[in-house]
């Protein structure tokens, strides 16, 4: 390994367990990493650094990159980058690296495959029977023979096209890039097409869950139109971005059962505010943006940024690079 790196940390201070003490571990053993301190002065705190740690993406400022003249890599600790003001860091010309889907796609589909779960058996509705002292209700489905529509195929959905397969369920995906044919035998996927095919997957799918970045041409994928198109028992699945889903459209293909229900990890505006009216609803199962929370993503994403740290300083290009 070169030279030790000066790191700088910017930790989310309402969610530092488990990812900062990760952080230390995996970084603060080979490299100068000091801990950013909000109630100081900026300038002395970015002076000579040349990594940033940017928990989410969602902790840098403008202000931070106007003062990050010594920064060789900032390394967003998340995904998705839509909280993440990209074009002015390339703007700065400081160089941006995330940790990609990879890194979060087993908990991803574990907690979309849980969602289809509860759905399936009616949760809600078995809490209240429960309660209430009745027994041997509701009557639920199983997953087994049910199809299970994909949209988009990137890591996430690619694991919970394994787990599903392994439930029996028949399963498609659609995708912008072509899917290889060996791909597609080796997730079992009975379609697999294009954006144009979406009308189809919707009016034939029992469970449609979404894995797609969000941006201009994604958001409110799922709108009026399109929740018109899925049938009356279908369920939609989002653990991807809340931005995907028209929600105030979502509340009334749900309340007015015109889909069976909905399984909800992220929503438009975050935190999430309580009296959401889809929090409100039998046929909902919802979350607070934890479906890739798990102390295995967070040990996972501490190794990429070492690594990438590692790579700075040895002068060699660093991975998952997102501004060019």
């Amino acid at each position: 390994m070169g030279q030790r790196q000066r790191v700088l940390f910017l930790p989310n201070p309402k969610l530092r367990d488990p990812w900062q003490p990760d952080i230390v571990a995996a970084v603060g053993a080979r490299h100068d990493l000091k801990i950013f301190d909000p109630g100081s002065p900026l300038e002395p705190q970015f002076a000579g650094v040349e990594v940033v740690l940017d928990f989410g993406g969602a902790m840098g400022t403008r202000a931070m990159a106007d003062v990050a003249q010594s920064v060789k890599l900032w390394q967003i600790l998340g995904t998705g980058f839509d909280h993440f003001d990209l074009a002015y860091w390339q703007k700065k010309k400081i160089p941006v690296a995330n940790c990609p889907g990879e890194f979060t796609a087993i908990p991803l589909a574990e907690c979309a495959l849980l969602f289809m779960l509860l759905l399936a058996r009616r949760w809600s509705e078995a809490q209240h029977h429960l309660r209430s002292g009745s027994m041997c209700l509701p009557c639920g489905k199983e997953l087994a023979g049910q199809s299970l529509a994909l949209l988009g195929f990137g890591s996430s959905a690619r694991e919970l096209a394994i787990r599903a397969g392994a439930f029996g369920m028949k399963i498609s995906a659609i995708d912008i890039r072509d899917i290889p044919q060996a791909e597609q035998e080796k997730f079992g996927l009975e379609f697999a097409g294009k954006p144009s095919d979406l009308d189809q997957l919707l009016s034939s799918c029992d469970y449609i869950s979404l894995h797609l970045h969000l941006n201009e041409e994604t958001r409110h994928l799922i709108g009026r139109k399109q929740l018109r198109k899925m049938k009356p028992t279908a369920c939609l699945i989002n653990v991807a971005r809340g931005g995907l889903v028209d929600e105030k459209e979502l509340y009334l293909a749900l309340s007015e059962k015109r889909i069976a229900g909905a399984g909800l990890d992220v929503f438009s505006d975050e935190p999430v505010d309580p009296d959401n009216p889809l929090l409100s609803l039998p046929n909902v199962v919802a979350t607070p943006h934890i479906a890739g929370v798990t102390e295995e993503t967070s040990r996972r994403r501490a190794a990429c940024a070492a690594e990438n740290i590692d790579r700075v300083s040895d002068g060699l290009e660093f991975l998952h690079r997102i501004d060019r």
